[in-house]
């Protein structure tokens, strides 16, 4: 089974067209993610990211839903 987790973007890189990165917080944990394919994502979106890559946007409200019912299942390690 596949996990999609949503996280918030903090700064975007676009120093290299053919690939945009962007530093994303998944709760404590900072990563840096593929936003290539989402192209109106901006700081302070909220993004499903999976194996690196950023597949979709989503609203806040749904973003933190899901952050804090991971965190009730006891999935800390998604936070490190």
């Amino acid at each position: 089974m596949c996990l999609a987790v949503p996280g918030k973007i903090l700064s975007i890189d676009e120093s290299n067209p053919e690939l945009r990165m962007a530093r994303v917080q998944f709760g404590e944990a900072i990563r840096e993610i593929c936003i290539q394919w989402i192209d109106d994502a901006s700081v302070g979106d909220y993004i499903l990211a999976h194996v690196g890559t950023a597949l979709s946007k989503i609203d806040e409200a749904d973003a933190l839903f899901t952050l804090d019912a991971l965190r009730e299942m006891g999935s800390p390690e998604l936070f490190l």
